[in-house]
């Protein structure tokens, strides 16, 4: 089974990327999706979050307010490292679990979406790494047209990941979401023949 993993800066189009994979029928698993539902009514993380950061972020029937929450711990690099300490763990055994289950199912390949592949070692679970890259014009464009997000939010943000340069230079395959959506679907479709999943592949021709 071929694990993948698809990461990329924040509002660099991985998404559509991860959108058109799942088309083909490749199981994914979302980093993203396991932290809000950690971060959920009920969710799992929800209490030590509520105990470290304290009461007025949520409730346990509530969940935790991501927005409040990610204001502060994104302007305190302490604050946020402490969250990470919390999540990250979580989000790696339901993603072990996922893994295993895809084993026991006999996929040929599987997609481990994570926008901090390279920033929690994920890497080094995958067989190949797609980072989907846009240009800083586009990536602020994207971002600030998001609800709730702020210049300086963004620069927070960019400033905890690793830059799209150093990414790109790990890459397997950098996909340019700057250019046209064909353009890179055939560049998605024509790598997926050469690491042998060309039958995928033709599903998205």
């Amino acid at each position: 089974m071929k694990i993948i993993g698809v990461t990329g800066s924040i509002a660099a189009g991985k998404s559509t990327i991860v959108g058109w994979i799942n088309e083909l029928g490749i199981a994914t698993h979302d980093s993203d999706s396991s932290v809000h539902e950690l971060l959920g009514p009920y969710g799992g993380a929800v209490q030590d979050v509520l105990t470290e950061f304290g009461p007025h972020f949520g409730t346990i029937a509530d969940g935790i307010d991501r927005k409040s929450l990610g204001d502060e711990v994104f302007a305190t690099p302490q604050k946020r490292l402490k969250l990470e300490s919390i999540l990250h763990p979580m989000v790696r055994q339901h993603r072990d679990v996922f893994i295993a289950e895809q084993r026991k199912a006999n996929a040929a390949a599987i997609v481990l979406d994570v926008p901090l592949l390279f920033e929690t070692g994920g890497e080094v679970m995958c067989d190949y790494v797609i980072v989907v890259h846009a240009s800083a014009k586009t990536t602020v464009k994207r971002a600030l047209a998001r609800p709730g997000m702020t210049k300086d939010k963004l620069a927070l943000i960019l400033a905890s990941q690793t830059p799209s340069d150093d990414k790109k230079a790990r890459a397997d395959l950098v996909l340019d979401s700057d250019i046209s959506k064909d353009q890179t679907r055939n560049q998605l479709i024509d790598w997926l023949s050469v690491i042998g999943l060309s039958t995928v592949g033709d599903k998205l021709g």
